[in-house]
């Protein structure tokens, strides 16, 4: 099986190209990978829903999400995008789904980030998927140090998280 893209694929990759997602797709690339945050948060709705690996309940709203981003601009190194796909979900506004790998601490990560753009490309919705588990859990207490040290959450009582 061949995994090298069809002239119709390439076609259809061309054709989405210059859509309002494409465009803040390429924002958030560039922002992301000089730790632009403000630029990355210039992109969320107010009204952002980010669904986290490690937490059920999502972040939401635009002071939530922006407190949450500064947070995981320190915890993630050597972060770098390696590969992107598109289409839509659910019939909504256009789709994009960003594999990315980095570390934290010691452990490698590769994850993907599923985006869901409103029409007008800013983004609605941000999921994040990573594996393995040891590098989610690493993520997880990382992320909630740091929120407890920005003042997003309050610290655990008796050490529970």
């Amino acid at each position: 099986m061949s995994t090298t893209p069809t002239a119709e694929t390439r076609a259809a990759d061309a054709t989405n190209a210059d859509t309002p997602a494409a465009r803040t797709v390429a924002r958030l690339r560039a922002a992301v990978e000089q730790g632009d945050h403000e630029a990355i948060v210039g992109l969320f709705r107010e009204d952002i829903v980010f669904h986290s690996p490690v937490k059920f309940r999502p972040f939401e709203g635009l002071p939530t999400v922006a407190a949450l981003f500064a947070v995981l601009l320190r915890t993630f190194e050597d972060f770098r995008y390696v590969g992107e796909l598109s289409g839509d979900v659910e019939g909504d506004a256009e789709s994009r789904v960003l594999v990315f790998r980095a570390r934290v601490g010691d452990k490698q990560i590769h994850g993907i980030d599923m985006i869901q753009f409103d029409d007008q490309g800013q983004i609605a919705t941000f999921t994040v998927m990573v594996r393995p588990q040891s590098a989610a859990m690493a993520l997880s207490e990382a992320v909630f140090a740091g929120l407890v040290a920005d003042g997003v959450v309050p610290a655990p009582q008796g050490g529970q998280q």
